[in-house]
This record gives C-alpha cells, sequence and structure tokens, in this order.
C-alpha cells in the first residue's frame, strides 16, 4: 500500500499503519476492539477524539434489557447480559447489577402488548412472568398501582455504568493487542478505487485495510468524510437523578429493579440511594440538526451536556409522580440533557458501507448500552469474515433510501420516532412524516377512488380502496388486535383476483440492471438458480450468503445477451443493490462462464489455481423511479389484456415465467407473466411518463370484465393460500432454500455463492422446515412471532399468518422440526396468553397444483 499524504509530525503512539482503525472510543467502538481482538485480530488501533466515553456513554442511563420484538436484537442483547456477567468477574468489572426489570401496563391495550412479549420471551427462554400490580409494588415499593393493571418482571434484566463498561471493554480489548490512543481527532478518510485505504489525523496518517465508523453522535459528520451520508441525528435526551429517597435500598445490597411505565412515557432505576427517572417526551428536539442542515456537532462538544430544558421535560416530571409518588416531593440532584444518535426506525445502523472496508457502528438510539455487546460481536465477526452470524438486514447501514440524503426528510422520521417511541404498534399502523413523498404516476386515480396509502420506503402505496367496502365481507372483521385496521374492501379485492380481474399498482418495486460483458456470469454465480436463460426468460431465484442463508428473493429477467432486470421488493432495493455491486467487485473464484458448469472455473476468473478473482465486469444501475408496474392478475387478466393488444397472449405464445416487449393501446411496455397472488397475469412495465394513461386504460377496459383496483393487504392475503415465501420473515440470511421449502430453485448443475453451505443441508437433511399451519377458530389471526408448541413442546415460532379469503381460514406459517411437519399434526398458537388450537396443513392451500397461474 502506498503511503498516504505528506510526511507528518505524530504523535510517538500512533502507529503508521494498522490493519483496522476504529474511529470512537464509546462502548460501542470499545466492545468492537474487544471482540476484534476475542477472534485474534491483534493489528487494531482505536482512536478517540477525547477521553474514552466523552461522547454519548458517559451520559446514558445504563439500562439493560433483553427483550424486543426483533428476533435479532432480542438474542445480542441476551448476549450482551452473558458478556457482562463474564467482565464482572474480571480484574477491570463495569459494575453490572442483574437487578431485573419491570413493565407495567396501565391501560387494556398495554397489557395485552405485555402478554404478546411475554409469548416472545417464551421463544427466547428468557424467564419472563406476568405480575399482578400488587407484586411489582412488592418489587418496587415506591411506585402506586393507581391505574395499574399489571405487568410483567424479567429478572435477568439489569444494569451497568456506561462509563464502567466501556472502561472494562477497553480493558480486554488492550489485553488482547488493540492499541487505544485517545484525544486524536480524525479529520479525513482515504478512499481510492471505491476502497478505504485509511485515516487521516491532527496526528498524522494511518494506514489502514478497514475502518469503523463508530463515533455515535458524530458518526454522520464522519461518514462525510468519506461522501457518505449515515442517516442518524443526535436527540436531546433528558433524565434527572435524585437525592437519597426513603424506600430506596442501601448501596451493596439489593437493588431495586429497573421500571418502565409506557403509558406515562418514564422509566426509572435506582441510582445509589435515590432514583433514575426519564422518558420520551412528546416534544423531542434535535441537538443541532434542522430541516435545511446536516449534524455538526461543534467541534469542542467532548464529554459535555446540553443546557437543562425543564420546560420541555414537564411532561415527564408531571407524570413520573403519577407513578412513583415521591418524585413529586424528591430533591433533584441534576438534570442530564446529553445527545443520542437516533434513527427514522430505532434500529442500529451496522455494516459495510459501499465503500469496501469502510464499516458503520451507529444509531444505537437510547439502546445502545444493552446492545453493545452483541453490536460488537456482530460488527467483528462481519469485519473478519465478511458475514455476520445472525440476520441483521433491518439494522443495515445500506438499507436507507436516497431520501435519507435529505436533513429535512431524515429529521422528520427521526423527529416521529423519538415522539412515538412507547407508543403501542398495532398491524397496519403508518408513519407519517414527510408523506406523501414518492408518488405512482396514478396516485391522483388512487386519490380519487378512495384509496388508503401505507408507506414504504417512502413510496405510497395503496392499502385498500374504500369504495370497494361495500362489496366486502364487514363480519370477517378479525377478533383482537388484527382487527384495528380492518377493511371489509380486502375481501372484495381478494375476491376480484381470484374470480374476474385484479389490478395492482406495484410500482414501488425496486427494479435494477445488471449490464455488461460478465453480466450472465456474475448473475449465475449470485443466485442459485439458473438465470442465464433465453433472451425472454424470467426466473424466480434466490441470492444467498456463504452460510447458504437468503440475502435475497428476487425474479431476474434476461432483456439480452449483456442486459438483466432484476426485481425485488420496494424496502429491499437499496440494500440490494449494495449487496450486488459488493459482490461484483469482491468477484468469484468458483463462477463458470455461462452458469452451466459443475464445479472448477472457467474464462478468466479463477479460483482452482489460488489466483485472486477480479472483479466482474458490471454495471449495477437502480432504475425504479423511472418505471411503473401495473400487476394485472385473475381468470380474465388474458381477455382484458387480448382487448388492448395485438400481441398472442395464448399459454403457447406466452408461457409463464417468460417476457416479452409489446404494445398495450398506444403504450410501449414489457409485460412479464408472472404472479405473486397464484392466478393467470401479467405485470407491466412501462417508462413512467405512460404510466397514468396506462393505468386509466386498463381500468376502463376491465369494466366489462368485472375489474377491482386492488391493494397491497388482498396481496397477501392472496399470497398466504399460495403459500409464497416473504422475505424478511418467512426467509431470511439466517434461512436456507432447503428448510424453507423453495429447493426447486437450486440449481445443483453449476457453482453459486453459497453452494457449500447448501450442500451440507443436502447431505445431512434440513432439520427444520417452514410449514402452513391453520387455526382452529378463524377469526383470530396471528401477527408474526408467536410461540407454536406441539404436545405441549416449545416447537417454532411464527414467521407470517393472515386470512385466506378464499379458503376461508386463518393461515400461519412457522419453522417446524421436519418429524412434526407431517400435515394434520395437532399444534397451539399461542395469541397473547391464550393458547389457540391448530393443524400442521398442507404446504399450499389453494390450486396447489398451479393450473390457475398456467391457462
Amino acid at each position: 500500500m502506498t503511503t498516504i499524504g505528506r510526511t507528518q509530525v505524530r504523535q510517538p503512539s500512533l502507529p503508521a499503519r494498522a490493519r483496522v482503525v476504529v474511529i470512537g472510543g464509546g462502548v460501542g467502538g470499545a466492545s468492537i476492539a474487544y471482540h476484534l481482538a476475542e477472534l485474534g485480530e491483534r493489528d487494531v488501533l482505536l482512536l478517540d477524539r477525547g477521553e474514552l466515553t466523552s461522547g454519548s456513554t458517559f451520559h446514558s442511563a445504563g439500562l439493560v434489557g433483553q427483550l424486543r420484538s426483533d428476533p435479532t436484537l432480542t438474542r445480542m442483547n441476551m448476549y450482551s447480559v452473558e458478556l457482562y456477567r463474564k467482565l464482572q468477574r474480571s480484574d477491570a468489572p463495569p459494575s453490572w447489577v442483574e437487578s431485573g426489570s419491570i413493565r407495567l401496563a396501565s391501560s387494556p391495550e398495554r397489557l395485552l402488548e405485555l402478554r404478546r412479549q411475554l409469548a416472545w420471551a417464551n421463544v427466547f427462554g428468557l424467564p419472563m412472568e406476568e405480575i399482578s400490580a400488587a407484586r411489582a409494588q412488592e418489587l418496587f415499593p415506591l411506585m402506586s398501582t393507581d391505574g395499574v393493571l399489571g405487568g410483567v418482571y424479567l429478572p435477568s434484566d439489569g444494569q451497568v455504568d456506561p462509563s464502567q463498561l466501556c472502561y472494562s471493554l477497553a480493558a480486554g480489548a488492550r489485553a488482547g493487542g488493540v492499541q487505544i490512543v485517545q484525544q486524536v481527532r480524525v479529520t479525513g478518510i482515504v478512499v481510492d478505487g471505491g476502497r478505504v485505504r485509511g485515516v487521516r489525523t491532527d496526528g498524522g496518517d494511518v494506514e489502514a485495510e478497514i475502518v469503523v465508523n463508530c463515533g455515535g453522535i458524530y458518526a454522520a459528520e464522519i461518514g462525510r468524510l468519506a461522501g457518505l451520508r449515515i442517516p442518524v441525528v443526535p436527540m436531546s435526551h433528558q433524565y434527572v437523578v435524585t437525592e437519597p429517597m426513603s424506600g430506596v435500598p442501601e448501596p451493596g445490597g439489593p437493588v431495586l429493579p429497573s421500571l418502565r411505565d409506557p403509558d406515562l412515557l418514564v422509566y426509572y432505576r435506582q441510582e445509589g440511594r435515590g432514583l433514575l427517572m426519564g422518558g420520551y417526551e412528546r416534544n423531542p428536539l434535535p441537538f443541532t440538526a434542522d430541516a435545511t442542515h446536516y449534524d455538526r456537532v461543534p467541534a469542542d462538544f467532548n464529554a459535555k451536556l446540553l443546557p437543562d430544558d425543564w420546560d420541555r421535560f414537564t411532561e415527564i416530571a408531571d407524570n413520573s409522580a403519577i407513578r412513583v409518588p415521591a418524585m413529586g416531593d424528591a430533591r433533584i440532584r441534576r438534570l442530564i440533557n446529553g445527545p443520542e444518535a437516533f434513527t427514522h426506525d430505532n434500529e442500529f445502523c451496522l455494516g459495510q458501507t459501499e465503500v469496501d472496508g469502510l464499516f458503520v457502528s451507529a444509531g444505537f438510539c437510547a439502546h445502545g448500552i444493552a446492545g453493545a455487546g452483541g453490536v460488537g460481536k456482530l460488527m467483528a465477526e462481519w469485519i473478519v469474515s465478511g458475514e455476520p452470524s445472525m440476520e441483521v438486514a433491518h439494522m443495515d447501514i445500506n438499507r436507507f433510501g436516497r431520501q435519507y440524503t435529505s436533513p429535512s426528510f431524515t429529521l422528520k422520521r427521526v423527529l416521529e420516532n423519538y415522539r412515538t417511541y412507547y407508543d403501542i404498534r398495532y398491524p397496519g399502523d403508518e408513519r407519517q412524516a414527510g408523506r406523501p413523498l414518492r408518488r405512482s404516476p396514478a396516485y391522483a386515480w388512487h386519490v380519487a377512488h378512495g384509496a388508503s396509502f401505507g408507506e414504504k420506503s417512502g413510496w405510497e402505496r395503496v392499502n385498500f380502496y374504500a369504495s370497494n367496502e361495500a362489496a366486502g365481507d364487514r363480519l370477517a372483521r378479525p377478533k383482537g388486535w388484527a382487527g384495528q385496521n380492518f377493511s371489509p374492501a380486502v375481501s372484495a379485492e381478494h375476491r376480484a383476483a381470484r374470480e374476474s380481474v385484479a389490478m395492482f399498482d406495484q410500482s414501488s418495486f425496486s427494479k435494477i440492471t445488471v449490464t455488461g460483458p460478465d453480466a450472465a456470469k456474475f448473475l449465475e454465480w449470485v443466485c442459485d438458480n439458473k438465470v442465464a436463460r433465453g433472451v425472454g426468460r424470467v426466473t424466480y431465484t434466490q441470492m444467498l450468503n456463504h452460510r447458504g442463508g437468503i440475502e435475497a428473493d428476487v425474479t431476474v429477467t434476461r432483456l439480452g445477451p449483456e442486459t438483466f432486470w432484476v426485481v425485488t421488493g420496494t424496502a429491499f432495493g437499496s440494500r440490494d443493490g449494495a449487496w450486488l455491486r459488493r459482490q461484483a467487485r469482491a468477484g468469484a473464484s468458483g463462477a463458470t462462464g455461462d452458469g452451466t458448469g459443475a464445479s472448477g472455473a472457467t474464462g478468466d476468473v479463477s479460483g482452482a489455481s489460488g489466483a485472486t478473482p477480479r472483479p466482474f465486469d458490471v454495471t449495477i444501475t437502480d432504475v425504479s423511479g423511472g418505471y411503473v408496474c401495473f400487476a394485472v392478475w385473475g381468470p380474465r387478466a388474458r381477455d382484458l389484456l387480448a382487448t388492448l393488444t395485438a400481441a398472442d397472449l395464448s399459454h403457447t405464445a406466452f408461457p409463464f415465467m417468460t417476457s416479452q416487449e409489446l404494445p398495450v393501446g398506444d403504450i410501449p411496455l414489457r409485460a412479464q407473466r408472472v404472479t405473486f397472488v397464484g392466478e393467470l397475469g401479467w405485470e407491466l412495465y412501462a417508462p413512467a411518463e405512460y404510466g397514468a394513461t396506462l393505468w386509466e386504460l386498463l381500468w376502463d377496459a376491465g369494466a366489462e370484465f368485472g375489474i377491482r383496483a386492488a391493494g397491497y393487504r388482498a396481496i397477501e392475503s392472496l399470497r398466504l393460500e399460495k403459500a409464497y415465501r416473504v422475505w424478511g420473515a418467512d426467509i431470511t440470511g439466517e434461512t436456507d432454500p432447503l428448510s424453507a421449502g423453495l429447493g426447486f430453485c437450486v440449481s445443483w448443475d453449476k457453482e453459486f455463492l453459497g453452494r457449500e453451505a447448501v450442500e451440507r443441508v443436502r447431505t445431512a437433511g434440513p432439520s427444520r422446515k417452514l410449514c402452513c399451519l391453520t387455526l382452529d377458530d378463524p377469526s383470530r389471526l396471528v401477527l408474526g412471532g408467536e410461540p407454536v408448541r406441539i404436545n405441549g413442546e416449545l416447537a417454532g415460532r411464527v414467521t407470517s399468518g393472515g386470512f385466506g379469503y378464499t379458503v376461508g381460514r386463518s393461515i400461519a406459517f412457522a419453522y417446524l422440526p421436519v418429524a412434526l411437519t407431517i400435515p394434520g399434526t395437532r399444534l397451539e398458537v399461542d395469541l397473547f396468553g391464550e393458547w389457540l388450537s391448530g393443524q400442521v396443513a398442507d404446504d399450499v392451500l389453494h390450486d396447489p397444483s398451479g393450473a390457475n397461474i398456467r391457462r
């Protein structure tokens, strides 16, 4: 590697080179350094602009709760607790106290939420229990039971001194060979040829193969040094520490459990002989970001706090005295007001950026102390082996669409997330900030016809049309939470697709072109199915990681010898595009020239000889906004389109899973005969400027065939009956295609990324299999995450579910041990604390032969 920059006078302790440079000495950076050392990485340098913990760590509240709605984050937090127990026995203990935690319900809706969380805890083996208000008061005597309907108690949760935790991790990192240098400010990140080469600092330049941005509230500013947008916003977060209070135990003995009352927006934990109390106010305030400027933390803001803001804290203070009356008279030792970095979705920002070798670990959203252990472990794995051991796509730094380059949009979303931090998330709830932003050309038509919109990745997408409600089944409203945002229109739209014809606006689909001399070779390498077929062929395929897990679930269409069209989900385009570009830059040791070879390598991509693979010569472009996608599905779909085109639409001339360019009316477009609802039909891709005209043309022509415009909730019901998998729920980076029932997509006569791992599953046989389940009571619908038990033993958890209007059943999917997957096997599903009976069903409930799609 060439020397970076000019020779400079450098601090004696600052090396000229390190394999890994970690920027940021908070708990996140220290944890990554600690875990890198555990994995054997010795050439690691951690830099901090001030002292360790001087960013957000030192003023964190220190609560460590394990259970979250997300399985990955729960496992990460559980690992954190294991690690903190271990560190407590080290020479530098972090003051870990396993105090337990209580979460209260002050409303009937909250009690249901807690029972749902209790079911999740059972899945992960966490010893959570439901408790009465009286029992909660026994555990936390200062609390009032007024208005409390119940709660849950998790004894293995705890609290830790954030600064001591950071020092403990740093001590472990140093013992493993990590060098830590403080009072060094990173002033530049050197990028050359799309790869990070090192950092510039006020103490000299350091060459590096890998740089990790653990900047916390400074992360966005550090990202800009490499031309990257890290969409985190430091938010003012306040809590108070009281003077000693009567009823608080003496230090050194039993400690009060932490206490949360989300209905009142407050949390408490013991601090000495007093209490620490904070919360999430409805009027949040960013630190320095505004609608027109990126956040820029003042250069001298090290180990500092923000001014007290008692006016904004009033709501939290008043609420705290409702639950703990002694807070009304407590003497306040100090109000702590410190900035914490938040994201729009309350998820971390982790992983490798579009710059090779440049990683990010930021956006901890005020629960970074709980997650720090797990974050450090996963990030170290990612850096060393190229992939984390858990599914973290929802935390991936590449998940953000281009709209998050806007400071205005980012700020709106982050503010909304903060003010709703403790709100109950009902199924079908939608974020409202920054809407509408991305709109289909048919948007005005949708509005005029009573569309109820959802939002995904900034796109306005039709959930259903109120104009269809009169034709729907009003008696089909499910019980409980599943009925919160119910509309009878969904049943009418579902039945139109099954019985006549329905049209769907899927313009939000992410569309990616892959072009160039190596396009066929590249896609054959990253796809498990054979995709380099004849021009006009459409292939359903998965893209796998080295562990055999499903990184993406897509269709690939060959448009020409060197041109392919990849369609993926609305929310996945940014991440999938980044993943594809990374694989293209990496090359492949096992890729063949045309994807047909069973082993070895051909052409100039070689691995058998041990040569370093060269990058694939491809161009990968996101063209999502340039094209509409309107789906026309149903038994009368061919009849409708035949009135608008002279093309032969017969099954012989236009077979299933093929694509053709043809005119529809006056509009040139590409028609793809594919389906996600299990019926005859086409997806029509046209340049966006034709979109409004095409939609109206289809609508007018469909009148004689009983057409209905339909939304995404109907698609969800329709796909459940056909057992079509959804990425991010039924299939993820932790599930292989054989266990997921997608073995038919695996082409064993070629090499592909992840093949060795999938071959191991094939040889041993999957231990678990994704199964379709039906509940006996069709009015009770699962929401995802519910435990499944068979013969009284926990067997799995629900991945997704809903109602099938054609089969009239409550449907769910879950991975179960293979021996328990026989149709007819009786089972139970825990729904809000009630075990509901059901059974393993046939995988496909509607048209299992697929005759309808091949008419």
